[in-house]
């Protein structure tokens, strides 16, 4: 078994005087992917802010490849090889799809830890993007918005690809096609964290799952003994 890339051990979590996550341990190895699953305020989107040094947090232990990131602001996290995608998007609505790569491939951005990503090898992932380069991300669709901050994200060559919640939003043939674009990337070798409601998604790309409720760890182990419980028994994790 690999070492793992990313090590959270104890993570705590606050919004101002609210304390959101309680004790956190989760890791992620090289080459695969984690589901980190919850209904909605289970933390699990504060929990991969907490990672990229979004919110107010504090951790025993917060290691990425071997580098103790507990103290770093988010931009060092991200030049280490963190690729991040936050469930609004935040793309440049005013900017075209090709200025919006363009910013994030700049020099200095890109961390350049994992494999480059050219525009071609981009559009051959996306080809939806390839036909509306000159788009404004604002006049795009929820899944096209999503597919265009997938591929900012992999413009700075991570090793780690962490998705916040890359269904919610978007039609299900969208779904469909962003399950099949995440499993393609986690066939070639990158890791992936990422945090679902939709059962379906995790099921379909998670090598294993942390279950999380209120903020605190409910259950934790791979994906094919979660999706067992889900299907045979009556006292879910999920429940």
């Amino acid at each position: 078994m690999s070492a793992p890339m990313l090590e959270v051990e104890g993570l705590d979590a606050w919004y101002g005087a609210a304390r959101i996550l309680f004790d956190l341990s989760f890791e992620v190895r090289r080459g695969e992917a984690v589901a980190l699953i919850g209904p909605n305020g289970a933390g699990k989107s504060t929990t991969l802010k907490a990672l990229m040094g979004l919110v107010r947090r504090r951790a025993r232990r917060l290691v990425f490849d071997g580098v103790d990131i507990a103290d770093l602001p988010t931009y060092r996290i991200a030049r280490l090889g963190i690729g991040y995608v936050p469930e609004d998007r935040r793309i440049f609505t005013d900017l075209t799809v090709a200025e919006n790569l363009d910013i994030a491939a700049r020099p200095g951005a890109a961390g350049g830890h994992g494999p480059a990503w050219s525009r071609e090898a981009l559009f051959d992932l996306f080809p939806n993007l390839a036909r509306m380069q000159d788009r404004r991300g604002g006049a795009m669709s929820g899944g096209e918005q999503q597919m265009l901050s997938l591929a900012r994200a992999l413009v700075s060559a991570p090793q780690l690809l962490v998705l916040d919640e890359p269904s919610e939003g978007v039609a299900p043939i969208i779904v469909e096609q962003m399950i099949d674009t995440i499993g393609a990337l986690k066939a070639s070798g990158l890791s992936i964290l990422l945090s679902e409601q939709n059962y379906a998604v995790c099921n379909s790309i998670c090598d294993r799952a942390y279950v999380i409720g209120q903020g605190e760890l409910r259950w934790s182990g791979p994906m094919a003994s979660l999706d067992e419980a889900r299907n045979h028994d009556s006292a879910s994790p999920l429940d």
